[in-house]
Order: C-alpha cells, then sequence, then structure tokens
C-alpha cells in the first residue's frame, strides 16, 4: 500500500498515511487532531539490481520531445 506525506498547518508536523491509491487525494487529519493539512510531493528514487541508482540517457543529447539535441 503506498504512503503519502502530509504536513499541518497549524502546527507544523510532518507525517505519513498509508492508504489505497484511490484514496490519495482524501484529506488526512494531523496526529495532534488539526484538520488543515497539505499533501506533499515526494520524490521516488529508482534502483538496480546491485542498489546503485540507476544511471539516466547518456549522450550530449539535450533530451526534449525527440530525444536529440535540439533543445526542442
Amino acid at each position: 500500500m503506498p504512503r503519502y506525506e502530509f504536513r499541518c498547518r497549524a502546527c507544523g508536523a510532518t507525517f505519513e498515511v498509508s492508504r489505497p491509491m484511490r484514496a490519495a487525494t482524501d484529506p488526512a487529519a494531523c496526529p495532534q487532531g488539526h484538520a488543515d493539512t497539505v499533501k506533499l510531493l515526494s520524490t521516488v528514487a529508482v534502483t538496480g539490481r546491485g542498489g546503485a541508482a540507476t544511471p539516466g540517457p547518456s549522450g550530449g543529447g539535450g533530451g526534449g520531445c525527440c530525444g536529440g539535441g535540439c533543445g526542442c
């Protein structure tokens, strides 16, 4: 089950809630009882089998929509 991180606007506490993806946008009450919370954006780490970070695309290309170095 995914975990979502929230921050309470009233007391500043940061906390996590485990819930199904279908409930990802539901509000979450602060553990201190406050209702004014905001869902935080999380970063996702992608690792390979050895536990090291998976390298991104190589080469001098600029990426973009076409994958070339045109900078589009």
